[in-house]
C-alpha cells in the first residue's frame, strides 16, 4: 500500500498507535509508556519575582544556541517564555532579545513571564512583540546575531495526554504542521546574518517535522552548515541540575523520554549562515 494510501485510514488512537510504530517499531511502547511519567522539570531562576519550571530537555536545546558574540537575538515563536528566560539570562551585557509570538492570548502570557521572572535589568533588554513569524522576515533581512526557532508542532505528549484530540488525530495533521514549520524556518534563515547561528526545536517525534525539515533547508540554502549542539551557555549558574543527552539523528538531536527519565521528547539542530560561499 502506498503511504498517500496508508495515511488516509490512520486516524484517532489506534491510526495514531499504528503511525507511530511504524516509526519506532518495537521501542514505540516504551516511548508511549514513558509519556505517563511526569516530565523531567527544572527550576530556572534568574533572580526575578519568581522561578520557572521548564522540561530540561528544552533547557538542553537552548542552551546549545551561541550568544557569546551576539548583539542582537531572536526567538521566533517565544511564548510561553521558559527559553525566552535561558536565552535573556545569558545574553552579553550589551545585547538585545527580540521575543515574538504570534497568538495574542499567549503573547500575554510570555509577557507576564518576562515580568515575573526576570529583574529589572534584563528586562529592559527584552522586548516582546506579536507577529507572524513567517512574514516578519519581509523588514528585517539578515538582522539578527542570533535565533531560537521553537516551532509550533504536533507535540504528540500532550495528544496523548487529551482524549478528544487523540480522537481526531490523523496524519494530515502532521503535514500541515511541516509546512508551517517550512515557513516560519525559511523566514528565520532570511533573517539571520552571515556567520551567524541558529537552532531548530520541536517537541515532536515525526522526521517530518524533524530532519525533514531541516533537509529541505540544507537543499535551498547553500549557506547552511550543520554543527554538533555543544552546550555554549553557562546554565548551571541559573540551573543546578544536570541536563539529558540526546540521541543523533540525520542532521540534529532527539532527547526521548524513554532514554532520558521522562525528558522531552525534543528535537533540535543547531546551524550556522556561511559568511562566505
Amino acid at each position: 500500500m502506498k503511504q498517500k494510501d496508508r495515511n488516509k485510514k490512520l486516524s484517532g488512537e489506534d491510526g495514531f498507535d499504528s503511525y507511530y510504530s511504524g516509526l519506532f517499531g518495537e521501542r514505540w511502547s516504551s516511548i508511549k509508556n514513558a509519556f505517563s511519567l511526569e516530565n523531567d522539570y527544572v527550576e530556572w531562576n534568574v533572580a526575578g519575582e519568581k522561578s520557572y519550571f521548564l522540561d530540561s530537555a528544552s533547557v538542553r536545546a537552548a542552551v546549545s544556541l551561541p550568544l557569546k558574540n551576539a548583539g542582537e537575538i531572536l526567538d521566533l515563536c517565544a511564548a510561553p517564555g521558559g527559553k525566552t528566560l535561558v536565552l535573556a539570562s545569558n545574553m552579553a551585557a550589551g545585547a538585545s532579545l527580540l521575543a515574538n509570538e504570534r497568538s495574542p492570548e499567549r503573547k500575554n502570557r510570555l509577557v507576564n513571564t518576562v515580568k515575573d521572572c526576570l529583574p529589572q535589568n534584563i528586562q529592559e533588554k527584552v522586548t516582546v512583540i506579536c507577529k507572524d513569524g513567517a512574514r516578519l522576515c519581509l523588514k528585517n533581512e539578515e538582522k539578527f546575531d542570533s535565533i531560537l526557532l521553537d516551532a509550533p508542532c504536533s507535540s504528540e505528549r500532550h495528544v496523548l495526554a487529551d482524549e478528544k484530540y487523540l480522537s481526531e488525530w490523523t496524519p494530515s495533521r502532521i503535514k500541515t504542521l511541516s509546512m508551517a514549520q517550512w515557513a516560519l524556518l525559511s523566514s528565520a534563515w532570511r533573517m539571520l546574518k552571515k556567520s551567524g547561528f541558529l537552532l531548530y526545536s520541536t517537541c515532536a517525534l515525526s522526521p517530518d517535522e524533524n530532519d525533514n525539515v531541516i533537509s529541505k533547508l540544507l537543499k535551498k540554502f547553500d549557506d547552511a552548515e550543520l554543527l554538533e549542539p555543544k552546550i555554549s551557555l553557562e546554565y548551571k549558574k541559573f540551573c543546578n541540575k544536570e541536563l539529558p543527552d540526546y540521541e543523533k539523528t540525520e542532521f540534529g538531536a532527539h532527547i526521548l523520554p524513554d532514554k532520558a527519565c521522562g525528558a522531552g521528547p525534543l528535537y533540535f539542530c543547531l546551524l550556522r549562515k556561511k559568511s562566505q560561499i
